[in-house]
């Protein structure tokens, strides 16, 4: 239900601040908002003040860029001149561990969340240098055998580069 009130809600009042363009680009996943709007034409504010008047439960609490970066979900966006560039965010509470060799688990259980790495990467368009950072990033990751770490990555993103042609 409170998807489909979001929606009309969406359709209703947002739909026309991107029609004119003064808000470039918005999405939203539950409840988390990402708004990318054209400072010439309106600012955060008035977005925020429009926004939260709409409906009395509906309240923005806007969280701006730092740096020229903000994290949404688990991508950080960067502002680089004229051009957004993407990589993958890690909470600085992320533990890198998987399930562990040991554990009775399928081997395709133990090895998942290494191909969703791979795939990740793969997916994103992020530069040579993020790309490297998050290829060191995946093999620092404890997954099911760590002495052949090195090996199973290379591996794997040769068979997921592989199955993409």
């Amino acid at each position: 239900m409170a998807e489909i009130f979001l929606q009309h809600i969406e359709h209703k009042h947002i739909k026309h601040l991107l029609d004119t363009k003064n808000i470039i680009y918005y999405t939203r996943y539950v409840d988390d908002i990402l708004i990318i709007y054209n400072t010439r034409h309106i600012n955060d504010n008035t977005i925020q003040k429009y926004i939260n008047q709409i409906h009395n439960n509906i309240q923005l609490t806007p969280t701006h860029d730092s740096n020229g970066q903000i994290n949404y979900l688990d991508l950080t966006i960067i502002r680089n001149n004229t051009k957004l560039e993407i990589s993958i965010y890690r909470k600085p509470t992320t533990t890198n561990t998987t399930i562990s060799y040991e554990s009775n688990h399928p081997t395709e259980h133990k090895t998942a969340a290494y191909r969703q790495y791979i795939k990740r990467m793969q997916s994103l368009p992020p530069t040579k240098n993020r790309m490297d950072d998050n290829k060191n990033h995946s093999k620092k990751q404890q997954f099911p055998r760590p002495r052949n770490n090195a090996t199973k990555i290379t591996n794997t993103t040769k068979n997921t580069q592989n199955k993409k042609q």
